[in-house]
């Protein structure tokens, strides 16, 4: 009866009367329309997981509390934040911190040359696969990060200059030694709407945009990940985080608590601990986050946007960053036999040497990363209240980031570099329509 209770009182909170949910600053938060009472219900404590800020264990609970229902404890003893809206703020985008401030949003992956368990990344014997900044009281964090920028000048058709920054990322007092020979991967935390989406794509849809062998000639030659699906034993394709490292939308989140926060699971146990939150909760978080919509495009039949989405689909960027794409079938209604409009294809790409991490993670090589949707991009600074985008945030803002496009993206790149002003500024009106 109280998980009833108090799911009305979320759900009501999640229904279009809310002021919170009706402003832009909410458009990431919004669930999607037609979801029956029962499926509110779980979405409601799901919206309350995500936003739950973890403490530490709490020796004094009550006797019989069980973890993962009635208590709500066990942060870390390491951890990068204490709850999932801590780096997913507003259900939006993480940012890198500014030069020499400590890390809010952003993680550090780590991994030791070589394929590690199941051909996934290496962890390092000590610090695992993935640096934790901070620690409850009693214990000390892995390392500091910190980030410079170092800027080169960039030159367009039109004589106009970009400033582009590359970034450092230097990790100080490393706890268990030296990190000499460790590969680093900086990641700002991507937006949580439309997964529910992605993961009612079927994999034969994922599988028909391949074209590994570039077999039409096009110079973009997207490829799947291949990864391990822990509960089912077997490798899949992976669709999930910057390069598809993860099959399925509940692995994400176990994988997440376990590293983001320390919070353990049925999925991601801990010898001597029992699971911090059980699979009921993780149920409703993962349908919490399933159930977050889209928001709608603006400006759709503004003459410059239109103009730029011909531009966008003329120069080549629609060879990657696809259109249209059509759901399967869905336990979740909203979910199923949707046609939707990502502009992205969720497959690997290579991105040049500028964009290179250096990091593989499983068939993704190290210059390899899954192509973001750019759904919303528009709306990333209403709800977050900064512009930064790709994998680390180093770009300021959709110019930038098109200039950082290299590898199989080098021809649309130069495309727009070659553009006269008035069309580079329709291509971004575009973008920023989404």
């Amino acid at each position: 009866m109280a998980r009833i209770m108090l799911a009305v009182v979320l759900t009501i909170g999640l229904g279009g009367g809310a002021i919170a949910l009706t402003s832009d600053d909410a458009a990431f938060s919004r669930p999607v329309a037609g979801l029956d009472r029962e499926t509110l219900i779980g979405v409601g404590l799901g919206r309350r997981l995500f936003r739950h800020v973890w403490p530490p264990s709490r020796l004094e609970a009550r006797p019989g509390a069980r973890p993962g229902a009635d208590r709500l404890d066990g942060l870390g003893p390491l951890f990068n934040r204490n709850a999932c809206s801590g780096c997913h703020v507003k259900d939006g985008r993480g940012r890198p911190p500014p030069p020499g401030a400590p890390t809010k949003s952003m993680v550090v992956r780590l991994s030791l040359p070589g394929a590690g368990p199941r051909g996934g990344p290496r962890p390092h014997p000590s610090y695992g696969v993935q640096l934790q900044d901070k620690a409850v009281p009693g214990f000390d964090p892995e390392g500091r990060v910190t980030i410079a920028y170092r800027e080169t000048e960039v030159r367009l058709g039109d004589g106009a200059t970009v400033a582009l920054r590359t970034p450092m990322v230097s990790i100080e007092q490393p706890r268990h030694g030296p990190l000499d020979g460790v590969l680093v991967s900086a990641r700002v935390a991507p937006a949580v709407f439309g997964l529910g989406l992605i993961a009612a794509l079927d994999d034969g849809v994922l599988a028909a945009l391949a074209d590994p062998d570039d077999a039409d000639g096009d110079g973009i030659s997207g490829r799947l990940n291949r990864v391990w699906d822990a509960a089912r034993g077997r490798p899949a394709i992976g669709r999930f985080g910057w390069k598809a490292g993860q099959p399925t939308l509940r692995q994400q989140v176990t994988e997440a608590l376990r590293e983001d926060i320390g919070v353990t699971t049925p999925a991601r146990p801990e010898a001597r601990r029992a699971p911090e939150l059980d699979a009921a909760g993780v149920d409703d978080l993962v349908l919490y986050l399933r159930a977050l919509a889209v928001p709608p495009r603006r400006r759709r039949d503004d003459p410059k946007v239109r103009r730029g989405a011909r531009l966008f689909a003329d120069i080549g960027c629609g060879g990657c960053h696809v259109a249209r794409l059509v759901t399967g079938a869905s336990d979740v209604a909203p979910l199923s036999r949707r046609t939707i409009h990502p502009y992205g294809d969720f497959l690997l790409h290579d991105m040049g040497t500028g964009l290179a991490d250096g990091r593989p993670e499983f068939a993704a090589s190290g210059r390899e990363w899954r192509t973001a949707p750019l759904w919303g991009l528009g709306l990333i600074e209403a709800v977050n209240g900064h512009g930064l985008l790709l994998h680390d945030g180093r770009a300021r803002g959709p110019v930038e980031a098109i200039l950082w496009h290299g590898g199989e993206a080098q021809a649309a790149r130069d495309a727009f570099a070659a553009l006269p002003k008035a069309d580079r500024d329709a291509l971004v009106a575009f973008l920023k329509s989404l």
